[in-house]
């Protein structure tokens, strides 16, 4: 392959991520927090909705105030992992396993803080709830105990890819 033709798959595939882009906010004007957490069956939400686009997948939240407190706690438990993810800074997108240990980890610590390790999984079937209950319990996001949660955030393991054969 020459580099033009190399050059005009790059700028081909680059169009095509940012058709998919623009078509994605169309369709979901209020993305879900913790999309990736939902596409990834750790968590449940009656406010998700599930939407296809060309071949991936989107979430959106149908309540603009819901998606406003959990983008809060979002933002709230990477500034608080932090240091335990090994983030130098907060403001950059987040690489997909780190994402994944954030949401996955950071809802799971939650719910165990919330309604204790043996209700800890029934929790994660209703986010919002969990959401509010936790800030009504702890008198906002902000009094969170993050120290214990961040230990959920770290231990958590994503699903290593099985060998193909």
């Amino acid at each position: 392959m020459n580099l033009a033709a190399g050059l005009r798959g790059f700028a081909e595939r680059n169009m095509d991520e940012s058709v998919f882009r623009g078509a994605r906010e169309a369709m979901t004007p209020c993305a879900c927090a913790f999309e990736r957490a939902m596409l990834a069956g750790a968590c449940a939400c009656p406010l998700a909705t599930r939407r296809n686009i060309a071949e991936r997948e989107a979430v959106a939240c149908a309540s603009a105030a819901a998606r406003g407190q959990c983008a809060a706690l979002r933002a709230l438990l990477q500034r608080n992992s932090a240091f335990a993810l090994k983030l130098t800074r907060t403001d950059r997108p987040l690489p997909h396993a780190k994402q994944m240990k954030l949401e996955c980890g950071g809802l799971r610590g939650l719910a165990q803080t919330c309604a204790g390790a043996a209700n800890g999984a029934s929790a994660l079937a209703d986010v919002r709830d969990l959401v509010q209950s936790s800030a009504a319990k702890f008198g906002g996001l902000e009094n969170l105990p993050y120290s214990t949660i961040v230990q959920s955030v770290v231990a958590y393991q994503i699903r290593r890819r099985q060998p193909q054969s």
